[in-house]
């Protein structure tokens, strides 16, 4: 187990949530993942670290759909904030910046990943979520509604 992965765990019971553990062989893509725990694509909660002009931040989103830089510019710039640059982390980033592997990234901001957490409605549309904890080898069922509840992030639309 992942100290990322004893986090999440330690956070979830902290809060008194109910959560499922699946250990598996090792998931490295959304679809592997969604196929070894038996789930619809749809459930998996995708995150991708993904850097806004000078700065990294955590957009998850259901695993069956794809990020569109533009929407995620255009609330930036709605903010008041500066998005001209935007792009995905490189491997070697993400592993610098989280200790994690590509396919390996939870969908939790702080406290367990020090970045802003943005969540894309596509995500709320089912009751339970899946995602690979912190290992490709670790996945963690949960209700939507405790994951909403205790990442605390920022719902806006950047998925067509």
């Amino acid at each position: 187990m992942t100290p990322t992965y004893q986090r999440i765990c330690a956070l979830l019971q902290s809060q008194n949530l109910r959560f499922e553990e699946i250990h598996h062989i090792a998931t490295p893509t959304s679809i592997d993942s969604a196929k070894i725990r038996g789930d619809d694509l749809s459930q998996g909660a995708k995150a991708i670290l993904y850097k806004v002009q000078d700065g990294f931040s955590l957009f998850v989103f259901a695993a069956d759909k794809r990020m569109n830089p533009k929407l995620i510019k255009d609330h930036f710039k709605s903010k008041g904030k500066k998005a001209k640059k935007t792009r995905f982390a490189s491997n070697e980033e993400l592993k610098d910046l989280t200790g994690l592997v590509p396919g390996s990234v939870p969908p939790f901001g702080r406290p367990i990943l020090d970045f802003d957490l943005y969540i894309d409605p596509s995500l709320l549309e089912n009751e339970i979520i899946a995602f690979n904890a912190g290992s490709i080898t670790d996945s963690i069922k949960m209700s939507l509604s405790d994951y909403i509840d205790v990442s605390r992030g920022e719902v806006f639309t950047f998925c067509d």
